[in-house]
């Protein structure tokens, strides 16, 4: 499974504690961070005494506005205001960032992200949620501010998305967390195609 940066102490283990040859039943144990695979953080991730998936309602998990942005083809280094203004976005959009990322086979250290100047440009759309195709919103920013501004508004953010076989436009995204006490989970997001 691909792990950010590469790092071994990232990598999931999966520990067989009982099996059929010994017992009636099988049994394993899992030893994996938060922000392993695809998962959503929580404001406490990036903001001190912050909301935990936890405080986080459900009806935040699920959304009919959720639209998927292709900049799949574009050879950006980051998404900026000026590439998402060049979409159509709406107040209460649950934006999913499709990039050239979906396609990488191993971790890639220049992943595309949203840069800090997007984040307030999304701030001031009013969005409910975004999700991007990397294993981080953010590359190499010194306070986080992506993170920061996204979650200080309680926005949702899903990292580790796979949407290279996605179209752009609307669905109903499922996306729900394990229900912990934590600055993040393990998610398993699903869209539906609206009819």
């Amino acid at each position: 499974m691909m792990v950010y940066k590469n790092k071994e102490e990232k990598k999931p283990q999966i520990i067989n504690l009982k099996n059929y040859s010994n017992a009636e039943m099988f049994e394993s144990k899992f030893i994996l961070e938060a922000h392993t695979g695809t998962h959503m953080d929580a404001p406490l991730h990036a903001i001190k005494d912050g909301k935990t998936i936890l405080d986080i309602p459900l009806e935040k998990f699920i959304s009919n506005q959720c639209k998927v942005l292709d900049f799949s083809k574009l050879n950006i280094e980051c998404i900026d205001e000026k590439i998402l203004r060049t979409k159509d976005i709406k107040k209460n959009d649950f934006l999913l960032f499709k990039t050239k990322n979906s396609f990488d086979k191993e971790f890639n250290f220049n992943f595309v992200y949203l840069n800090e100047e997007a984040s307030n440009y999304l701030k001031s759309k009013e969005i409910s949620g975004v999700g991007i195709d990397a294993l981080g919103i953010e590359r190499n920013q010194k306070n986080h501010e992506t993170h920061k501004i996204l979650l200080s508004l309680d926005i949702p953010i899903i990292e580790g998305l796979c949407l290279k076989n996605i179209e752009e436009k609307y669905y109903t995204l499922i996306a729900l967390p394990l229900k912990i006490n934590a600055e993040a989970s393990l998610t398993r997001a699903v869209l539906v195609e609206n009819l």
